[in-house]
């Protein structure tokens, strides 16, 4: 596993994830971490939301099935990206993972975690998993605001110049 990690994402994807876990709580939402994987840090560029599978207690547990993970796979080849994490929320409790997320995670990939309390999004935390599968690992997040660059039409200088 990388020493240094750390998940670059931009704002409106950090307010899409909130949302997400704004809409679902008291349950835990859950989604794909679309993006690449460079040599100094991984960038989220897209999600995709998922349905919480869990039946049980969707309210301290998130599943997905393997058609989903297929999905995630397909949507992101498409997009010419890579399946790179999973995010999903801690209804009422920290963005920590628990002993439940751990033992259903896969190493290599990262976990995005939203805190929600009382449907308030708050901290949002990344980890990744030892490759032991024994502790996850804090993956430091860079959250940029999106700049849009303006198309501004090209003058030569040597046309004012008459």
């Amino acid at each position: 596993m990388k020493t240094d990690l750390m998940l670059r994402l931009n704002e409106e994807l950090a307010v899409r994830i909130r949302a997400h876990a704004a809409e679902t709580y008291p349950h835990e939402c859950c989604g794909a971490l679309l993006g690449s994987d460079g040599e100094s840090h991984r960038e989220v560029l897209d999600l995709l939301p998922l349905e919480n599978r869990n039946g049980d207690s969707p309210r301290n547990r998130f599943a997905i099935t393997s058609d989903d993970v297929r999905r995630a796979e397909k949507v992101a080849r498409d997009l010419g990206f890579e399946l790179i994490g999973w995010y999903h929320s801690h209804p009422d409790h920290p963005a920590l993972p628990s002993e439940f997320d751990r033992v259903h995670a896969w190493p290599w990939y990262s976990y995005l975690i939203v805190s929600v309390e009382q449907r308030r999004p708050g901290q949002i935390a990344s980890w990744r998993l030892a490759e032991d599968r024994s502790r996850f690992a804090p993956e430091r997040i860079e959250i940029a605001a999106r700049v849009v660059v303006a198309h501004v039409p090209f003058r030569s200088p040597l046309r004012d110049r008459n």
